[in-house]
């Protein structure tokens, strides 16, 4: 039965993947669109239960009469009916409703719902541009992701609730009180008043706090994951004072909020007593005097009662509700801000996938500058032949790194265009190109999984055979078989720790020239590819990349020329231009740029005078 229920939603829906709305009723329709039927069927039992529940009270004012106007020998005999009709709706229609309800939110809702808005918001934010990343915390994108999907499924639960249940509940029990009395619903009626007034005057401020709250928490949270992040860097440094300096002003920031709302908390729970206390003594004193007057019953008197209790009850939970439905809309809209921002790199609608039939890249008048009016990259072009290798040369801020992100199309161009095989990138899918070009790059990053994990990410459908074959073409094979992790796992199957840290620099790059050379793809980049390994080690993994690069166009960046003299061209990047173009040879007897770089190297090592690079 529970499993019944937890399987009528799937939370790991597919489908075409968009940015939600920025509004915040589109933004909360959007993920709740799937779910709607299950939505209206806790609100109709909802509803029910509360229509139940006030007949359960009226039966009870009735039975009041009963026992003051019956003879106690005949009582059952001159009420059979009406008490098998309440038996069984206190014995089974309530119980029933109140199971239906249960196993459709708990089983049915509560964890579907908001893993399926995780779900999509994952799919999604997997999709976004790289500039997303680089403007954000990691730790305070993915607190939002969970705050959101938990927040969306608050506020539309709470209107649900406050909409249906209450307003059937409040509706029925003052229909109830009215037909006894008219008189004795005047202090209900005057109650709703000043409780929609205390409402209207602190849930708004509540609403504001949580705003401010929702974003300082995951300041606070994104602050505390960005030191565990570089804990190396922390310690390194001898920066923990520092660091708790910083997430302090980040938890004081955040504790500010919370007094500030504690204290309309205190205010609110007074003013609600007091209204609450009102409610119960005018309309026990209005009760009593109408009672002198036999306008009403003793009966009516105890339902009359018993619902305003009932309803200081629920009053608290009321304004928790509606309280906290403003909490998580502050949530809702907080993230909102950074859930619903479009991509800045989208495949185009007619986009196909790139074929790469020899590995012709044409740089064609490219322009680009991050946004500025200038510099980086400025009106370049260059043309690399099928099969040709390139090395790329430039001191920091040349512009290298940048023309291997705009090839990637992890940024688009603001001129020009970039060509593979005649193929504009801009009009091909980001997945074809990104899956057509290997690259490792200096600063090695790899998924806290396993080894095996890492070797293959490029190719999924690889073996373990594979992954060891390839290991042993990158020299990875003399130390996978000694690592071992906590948890007692060894070789392949060794979880490396997060970005890879349980591994030395060198291990780490090893790994990624393993991933690339079992990806195999038509074009290769080498960014500082051999810039953490030794020059033994450096020597041997070159050997593999000389034969990676049979028949693959490549693109190479190194600072330590020696690792890129033997290259077909080398391309000398200055200010975001090209300034050279030749071998290595006529570079040299040029006398340019370049042979002034070599000239500050020593043994294909920089020296001091060349940290510029």
């Amino acid at each position: 039965m529970f499993a019944w229920f937890e399987k009528i939603i799937d939370p790991f829906r597919t489908g075409e993947v968009a940015a939600p709305p920025a509004t915040l009723f589109g933004f909360c329709w959007y993920y709740t669109r799937p779910v709607w039927p299950m939505l209206a069927a806790v609100s109709i039992l909802g509803a029910l239960i509360a229509i139940f529940e006030v007949m359960v009270f009226s039966f009870l004012g009735d039975l009041v009469n009963w026992l003051t106007a019956s003879e106690r020998d005949t009582f059952f005999a001159d009420n059979v009916g009406s008490l098998l009709w309440m038996g069984a709706v206190i014995l089974i229609a309530m119980p029933v409703l109140t199971l239906l309800w249960e196993l459709t939110f708990h089983q049915g809702l509560m964890g579907n719902y908001p893993m399926a808005i995780r779900w999509q918001v994952h799919r999604y934010l997997l999709r976004q541009s790289i500039g997303f990343y680089q403007d954000d915390f990691a730790g305070r994108i993915a607190t939002k992701v969970m705050q959101t999907s938990l927040a969306v499924r608050e506020v539309v639960t709470r209107i649900l609730d406050v909409l249906v249940y209450v307003a059937v509940y409040f509706l029925s029990a003052l229909a109830l009180i009215g037909d006894a009395s008219l008189e004795l619903a005047i202090p209900l009626v005057l109650w709703l008043v000043a409780y929609v007034c205390v409402l209207l005057f602190f849930v708004p401020r509540l609403k504001t706090v949580s705003k401010v709250q929702a974003d300082a928490r995951s300041l606070m949270t994104g602050r505390v994951v960005d030191a565990y992040t570089n804990i190396a860097t922390v310690k390194l440094f001898s920066h923990t004072n520092r660091e708790e300096a910083y997430a302090k002003a980040s938890m004081w920031d955040f504790l500010k909020t919370v007094y500030k709302q504690m204290r309309l908390v205190t205010v609110l729970n007074t003013v609600l007593h007091v209204i609450n206390q009102l409610l119960l003594f005018s309309t026990g004193l209005l009760a009593i005097l109408l009672w002198q007057r036999e306008v009403v019953t003793t009966g009516d008197i105890a339902v009359a009662m018993a619902l305003v209790l009932r309803l200081q009850g629920m009053s608290q939970w009321i304004l928790w509700e509606v309280s906290g439905l403003f909490e998580n809309i502050g949530t809702v809209q907080d993230g909102i801000t950074t859930i619903s921002q479009e991509r800045d790199v989208r495949d185009r609608p007619d986009a196909r996938p790139l074929e790469v039939r020899e590995g012709a890249i044409r740089f064609e008048d490219v322009r680009f500058h991050y946004g500025k009016k200038a510099g980086v990259i400025e009106r370049m072009s260059l043309d690399i032949k099928p099969g040709e290798k390139v090395g790329l040369v430039g001191r920091s801020g040349a512009g290298k790194s940048t023309l291997v992100n705009l090839l990637l199309r992890f940024y688009d161009l603001e001129g020009g265009r970039i060509l593979i095989d005649g193929q504009d990138i801009a009009g091909v899918t980001q997945a074809s190109l990104r899956a057509s070009i290997g690259m490792v790059t200096q600063d090695t990053s790899l998924l806290h999984r396993s080894v095996l994990d890492n070797i293959v990410y490029g190719r999924p459908d690889a073996t373990r055979d594979d992954a060891m074959k390839a290991a042993a073409r990158a020299h990875a094979d003399g130390f996978i078989p000694d690592l071992e992790d906590k948890s007692g796992r060894r070789g392949l199957d060794a979880h490396v720790g997060e970005r890879g840290v349980k591994l030395s620099g060198g291990q780490r790059q090893r790994i990624a020239v393993a991933r690339v050379l079992l990806k195999n793809a038509p074009i290769l980049v080498l960014d500082e590819a051999t810039s953490a390994l030794d020059s033994e080690v450096e020597a041997a993994i070159q050997e593999s990349l000389e034969d990676l690069m049979q028949g693959k166009t490549v693109i190479a960046i190194a600072h330590r020329l020696s690792t890129i003299a033997a290259m077909d061209r080398l391309i000398v990047m200055d200010q975001g231009r090209i300034v050279e173009d030749g071998t290595h040879d006529a570079l040299l007897a040029r006398g340019g740029i370049y042979a002034d770089l070599w000239r500050r190297q020593s043994g294909g090592f920089i020296d001091s005078a060349a940290t510029a690079l």
